[in-house]
């Protein structure tokens, strides 16, 4: 079986089609010869492998590269051997574990830019931007679902899926990987909008607490704040107060998972509508308008703001996505 599938590979380019179905859930793709453009060139082998290996565990990945099933140009060579255009890779067959196939609607959002190299949407509340962890699809593939065509589309950057907002995703895997070195390297400025419980004092303030990532017993991702944590900063301006509750605008310093939210949950300020680090029982009276102020039954964040340097033009870029309606309608009830 094997002998065979590398014969029928041996004229092609492309990755092959599967050539037997096998029992029991699993199976064995055959032998693909891939030849590396300028989109690939760049890239270290290990990373390519694992982003056209979907399905295969990271383990298996890393195995069949020391062993030299993965050859480049018919020779050996290492996980950090970076590709070049031109370059002819050998993927050895490998053994897949069948996932059920899950039907992904196709799905379009509010376009805020688009060009050849980027995709800026604005993300609504209570969707996640990829599957994974009991959710079947996010963003990125409904959005390859309404896009059969095109050759590259990936996340720049994440949201939390009860966040809305600016969300980037490049079309090019160079504007990929430009996008994610000025994030590294702090050249990007993030900001949001987001509304707390009680009497903020400051103007301006800075936050600077250590992040700590950790894992649930029932495996939910969570966060708190720890001496040894990550270190995080977030600056948080004063926009408006109110009786109650202040709008802020929190600008990134860095981008911790839930950092925002987390900042301000162990500062004594839960953002309204936050069902992981928020007042709950605020959470559950938000739900009913009073004569007071309207209803809020999402959370109160939205990234409202993104700069950037456009990484074909070298241009100076900064998008904004309006406030939610829900969100604008509930301000607008309070005093």
């Amino acid at each position: 079986m094997k002998d065979l599938a590398i014969k029928m590979a041996a004229n092609s380019q492309k990755p092959s089609k599967k050539v037997d179905e096998q029992p029991a859930s699993q199976t064995f793709a055959q032998v693909q010869l891939i030849t590396i453009n300028e989109e690939d060139a760049g890239q270290r082998i290990d990373n390519f492998l694992l982003r056209i290996c979907k399905g295969v565990p990271k383990s298996h990945v890393y195995r069949i590269l020391r062993s030299g099933e993965v050859r480049v140009n018919k020779g050996r060579i290492d996980q950090l051997y970076r590709l070049q255009v031109g370059d002819i890779v050998r993927v050895p067959p490998t053994r897949i574990a069948e996932k059920e196939t899950t039907h992904v609607p196709s799905a379009e959002f509010a376009v805020i830019f688009e060009d050849s190299h980027l995709l800026i949407i604005d993300k609504p509340a209570g969707v996640a931007v990829h599957g994974g962890s009991g959710v079947s699809f996010g963003v990125i593939e409904q959005l390859r679902a309404s896009r059969p065509d095109a050759k590259f589309l990936e996340l720049v950057h994440r949201l939390d899926r009860e966040t809305s907002g600016l969300l980037l995703l490049a079309k090019k895997r160079s504007a990929l990987v430009n996008l994610h070195e000025q994030m590294r390297d702090g050249h990007t400025d993030k900001r949001y909008l987001t509304l707390v419980a009680g009497d903020w004092k400051n103007q301006r303030q800075h936050i600077k607490l250590p992040l700590h990532k950790y894992t649930t017993a029932d495996g939910e991702r969570r966060v708190r704040v720890q001496a040894d944590g990550m270190e995080s900063h977030t600056v948080f301006s004063l926009k408006k107060k109110y009786t109650d509750f202040a709008l802020l605008e929190a600008e990134l310093k860095t981008g911790r998972t839930h950092q925002i939210r987390v900042h301000l949950s162990s500062s004594g300020f839960a953002i309204a509508g936050d069902d992981k680090y928020g007042d709950f029982a605020l959470n559950r009276a938000l739900l009913k308008a009073t004569e007071h102020r309207g209803a809020l039954k999402r959370m109160f964040l939205h990234a409202h703001q993104i700069t950037f340097t456009h990484p074909e033009t070298g241009k100076q870029m900064t998008l904004n996505a309006a406030l939610p309606k829900e969100c604008e309608k509930f301000l607008q009830s309070l005093h």
